[in-house]
């Protein structure tokens, strides 16, 4: 018995009906729906709604929340049209951190941003400070979400005291700390060799100061200046320094004006004198006029009215006029007597008579008239 072909209509069905089971089958694979929610974060779909197979999606942690570190965040599409598993991944967590002036993370927490209630983190002391022996270099993550209060663990270092500055001065703080500056200057008359201050810095682990100390040194003025007819009778030396002095004197024959002494000085870092020095000017001589002697002069006076008797001398001085009183010249006046012998009152009337008559310009002495 032999069996009947199928006829070219029935053949064309059939291979229509597996063209569209094969369609049907292909329309199928890797058609992945949008993957579930996670708590606490939410899939970045970019806007698709269909996801072939090996399409990933990732996640992001919602606000205030913090992807936990060894944790996925992405999901796959499998062949089955399933994604594949995910956990939650996203918590609350402390910030980073506070950053300490005086200290700074360990390495195993500096690069870390995950920070759950109850996690701790550990400080190191930074370069120039040092540890204070029983206070913590821990901080907690506490319920609230917040950092332990710190504690001040770790304080500066102190450099080496500089030492004493010989003649001057070395001002700013006493304690000598990390950061601190020093600033140097001299007692007066001196001046300053070196830096004017010194700060406390980092050197290696340890802290030193930037600049040596420096030096005053004494200012010295130049010799000072010669005078004409004059010297130098006191304090003259080699070198003169701040506040010596010298004293000047005159030659004999001349005088001294203005200030006998001038003494070492200074203007900022330099040295003068205080003033100039003095002069000495010659004495000026003052004209005498010559000494001239008077004559003397005699004058005779003669007696009137009775018979003529023997003549009496009479001196009179005649001083000569001007200022510089020179010696008389003695002059004698022969006065002859006329008439008779006067009685005692007209000779005492002629003497006054005759010193009236002569005034001041003769000194006639009352011996010979009176």
């Amino acid at each position: 018995m032999s069996l009947a072909r199928p006829s070219a209509p029935t053949v064309l069905c059939l291979i229509g009906g597996l063209y569209l089971l094969l369609l049907s089958a292909f329309s199928c694979l890797g058609d992945c729906s949008p993957p579930s929610e996670v708590p606490n974060a939410h899939p970045d779909l970019k806007g698709l709604s269909s996801f072939p197979v090996n399409s990933t999606v990732t996640y992001r942690c919602n606000e205030d929340f913090v992807k936990i570190p060894g944790q996925t965040d992405t999901v796959i599409c499998l062949e089955n049209d399933q994604w594949s598993e995910i956990s939650e991944f996203c918590n609350r967590s402390c910030d980073v951190p506070p950053h300490l002036r005086f200290a700074m993370l360990k390495r195993p927490y500096s690069n870390q941003n995950y920070f759950p209630v109850g996690s701790t983190v550990e400080y190191e002391c930074r370069l120039g400070y040092r540890r204070v022996i029983g206070l913590s270099g821990t901080l907690t993550c506490l319920q609230n979400f917040t950092w332990s209060k710190p504690a001040d663990f770790c304080t500066k270092k102190s450099c080496p005291n500089p030492g004493e500055l010989i003649n001057g001065h070395i001002n700013g703080t006493t304690d000598f700390l990390f950061g601190a500056t020093i600033y140097f200057s001299c007692n007066t008359g001196y001046k300053l060799i070196g830096e004017k201050s010194s700060l406390c810095v980092i050197m290696g682990d340890n802290v030193g100061w930037t600049e040596q100390l420096p030096v005053c040194r004494e200012i010295y003025c130049q010799e000072p200046p010669k005078i004409e007819n004059g010297r130098i009778v006191r304090g003259e030396r080699e070198q003169y320094v701040y506040s010596q002095a010298v004293m000047y004197a005159c030659n004999r024959g001349f005088t001294l004006i203005g200030e006998d002494t001038i003494h070492c000085s200074a203007r900022g870092d330099e040295g003068e004198w205080s003033g100039p020095a003095p002069q000495c000017r010659g004495n000026r001589v003052l004209y005498k006029a010559p000494l001239i002697l008077q004559k003397r002069t005699t004058v005779n006076v003669p007696v009137t009215g009775v018979s003529p008797t023997p003549q009496k001398r009479t001196t009179v001085h005649v001083p000569a006029t001007g200022v510089i009183p020179t010696p008389q010249k003695h002059t004698t006046v022969h006065v002859p007597a006329i008439g008779v012998s006067p009685t005692p009152q007209k000779h005492e009337m002629f003497c006054k008579c005759l010193l009236g008559l002569f005034g001041l310009m003769f000194s006639v002495n009352p011996r010979f008239l009176c």
